[in-house]
């Protein structure tokens, strides 16, 4: 039953002063008949519905536990609430506090426990490269950006298991076949894949079949779709640091080639890459494919697919959002951002 409150307790006296029954008042407000007649006495004891004083419950932890409580896990983000309840009962020894009363003291502070994000381990040469480079790169105007583009690989399981599936369940039926997200043994395989953007348009989905060394990436992908559109874009080449792009031989055929390259790119940054971002849309859009694609090659006709649907306002989106993100690791100092 709802407990009623103070504007409600006296629409219910005027309801009764007014002639309605004490049975359709109880059912009007979804309450028993004696929750109505024991409103009427309270009425006429003390000619008032306001609630009555309460007694407060003795606190029991005292100020200076309090900023202990706040301090430790300020420090230490990833302690939990049953260390600092260990460490205080250590010291108070008589008059134990409960576990739950750290969780209130912490929630008072704005702290709750909460999934933490996970990063790559950035080193101290690279937090100051990813800063460096921020500041020399977020003055550049969108269209500076905009001649640019942004390539990279990526790969996509067949099933991926990333939290986002919710499945709605009664009590203790946890683990009832039909309740359960049962997942195959490496994801059921994967695909690879390598895409460039640019404010004017996107390059082929480009699969990638086994390891790509850096004579596959010369012969598959730059030479077929890199050069042409550089080309007849004007554009600047954007890469990131993994083996197949700083191999001698890429670099030689893109100085052979006549292709400008955004050198240096700082390791460990993909949240200053846009097109990561498009490797989650496209994501996405698999995944609300039905019927889902339950093979490798029904995955990559729907990522292709996919891949030439996304509308083009969503690459300039990213793209645009370039100045931004150098802005965004400037203010981290060249920590992790929420790209």
């Amino acid at each position: 039953m709802p407990r009623l409150r103070e504007n409600e307790r006296n629409q219910l006296i005027g309801m009764i002063r007014g002639g309605v029954s004490v049975a359709i008042v109880a059912h009007h407000f979804n309450v028993t008949r004696r929750t109505v007649y024991v409103t009427l006495q309270r009425e006429r004891a003390t000619g008032s519905q306001k609630d009555r004083p309460r007694r407060l419950g003795r606190r029991k932890t005292t100020d200076r536990e309090d900023t202990f409580i706040r301090l430790s896990h300020l420090r230490d983000r990833f302690k939990t609430a049953g260390q600092t309840t260990a460490e205080i009962n250590n010291i108070r020894q008589n008059n134990p506090i409960p576990n739950w009363t750290v969780l209130r003291r912490l929630k008072t502070f704005g702290l709750r426990a909460r999934r933490p994000a996970c990063r790559t381990r950035l080193t101290p040469y690279n937090i100051r490269n990813r800063l460096d480079w921020a500041r020399i790169h977020s003055f550049w105007p969108h269209q500076v950006w905009n001649k640019h583009m942004f390539s990279d690989e990526s790969k996509f399981l067949l099933e991926r298991q990333d939290g986002r599936k919710r499945v709605f369940r009664r009590v203790n039926e946890r683990f009832v076949p039909q309740c359960l997200s049962q997942a195959r043994a490496f994801g059921g395989g994967s695909v690879m894949v390598w895409g460039g953007i640019t404010a004017a348009g996107k390059t082929p989905l480009v699969t990638v079949r086994g390891n790509l060394t850096a004579r596959r990436y010369i012969d598959e992908i730059l030479r077929q779709h890199l050069v042409p559109a550089i080309h007849n874009q004007g554009l600047t080449f954007m890469e990131d640091n993994a083996p197949a792009h700083r191999a001698r031989i890429t670099n030689q055929f893109l100085y052979e080639n006549n292709i400008p390259v955004l050198h240096p790119w700082p390791p460990y940054s993909p949240d200053l890459n846009p097109i990561e971002h498009l490797w989650d849309l496209l994501d996405r859009r698999v995944r609300m494919r039905q019927p889902q694609p339950q093979t490798l090659l029904q995955l990559e006709r729907a990522m292709h697919e996919e891949w030439d649907n996304i509308p083009q306002q969503a690459v300039q989106r990213l793209i645009g959002s370039m100045r931004r993100r150098c802005q965004a690791v400037i203010l981290s100092r060249g920590h992790h951002t929420r790209y």
